[in-house]
């Protein structure tokens, strides 16, 4: 069973969640217009756990998610923002914990006989090229684990390029979008983290990474949450927020949405 977290802390005080959070918290909070910067504050995971789950999946941990888990045992960090005297959640960053880092099967994807599992629907006409490593495969090809449900959006995914056994090497972070097509995110875990902070868990901030981007739905959202005068400066704000994090991480991470 996962461990329960303490309640969520207002904001970020401690030196242990602001390493976390690369300090995010101070800056949100310091932004206009945005209100609830919460931490569901999780305790670090044992090194028994991170043995269990590698026996039990036969696939090696790389070293940045070892440490990442070391340190906390999941992360979910939200925020909100004031229109007028409405709070209304918009900002939501996700990590699983262990015990919900769980592999995507080949089981039937529906409760009828014959149904066609996720092999069935593998799709090899798609190669990799210079710009594109080579897409996961649903059958034994590949080992895939969910790091991110993304709020039903897709999930971002942990994936051993490799099969089983697998090795930490062989891993990279990729998005699957709700019509089940990857798109290649990062190379590393810790790349990808620096990612999710640096678009402040927007919704759908993912697919910013695939050729058709952020849905029309999405974009009239945040129109519509940005239009009122009130949030004027705010939207600047998150805005100069966006651009320092995208350039004290540009390097890590490696990749620049389309």
């Amino acid at each position: 069973m996962e461990e329960k977290a303490s309640p969520p802390p207002q904001g970020c005080s401690k030196p242990h969640l602001e390493k976390l959070t690369l300090g995010i918290t101070r800056i949100l909070e310091s932004s206009p217009g945005v209100t609830e910067v919460t931490i569901i504050e999780k305790p670090p995971a044992e090194r028994h756990m991170i043995s269990s789950w590698e026996q039990k999946n036969n696939c090696v941990m790389p070293e940045d998610v070892k440490n990442f888990y070391l340190m906390t045992n999941g992360f979910h960090m939200t925020w909100s923002v004031k229109l007028d005297e409405h709070i209304i959640p918009l900002g939501s960053m996700a990590i699983n914990s262990i015990s919900k880092l769980t592999q995507l099967t080949q089981s039937s994807m529906y409760s009828l006989p014959n149904a066609p599992t996720l092999a069935d629907l593998e799709d090899d006409t798609h190669e990799a090229s210079d710009d594109q490593p080579e897409k996961p495969h649903f059958d034994s090809r590949s080992v895939i684990f969910e790091l991110d449900s993304c709020n039903g959006n897709g999930k971002v995914c942990l994936v051993y390029k490799s099969g089983k056994p697998a090795l930490a090497e062989d891993t990279e972070i990729w998005f699957l979008d709700r019509a089940l097509y990857w798109h290649f995110l990062t190379d590393t875990f810790t790349a990808y983290y620096r990612l999710l902070i640096t678009h402040l868990g927007l919704p759908q901030w993912q697919y910013a990474f695939t050729s058709y981007g952020i849905s029309p739905q999405a974009k009239i959202t945040y129109n519509s949450k940005m239009k009122r005068r009130k949030c004027v400066h705010w939207k600047l704000a998150v805005k100069s927020l966006r651009w320092e994090l995208r350039s004290c991480n540009q390097r890590a991470c490696g990749i620049k949405p389309r």
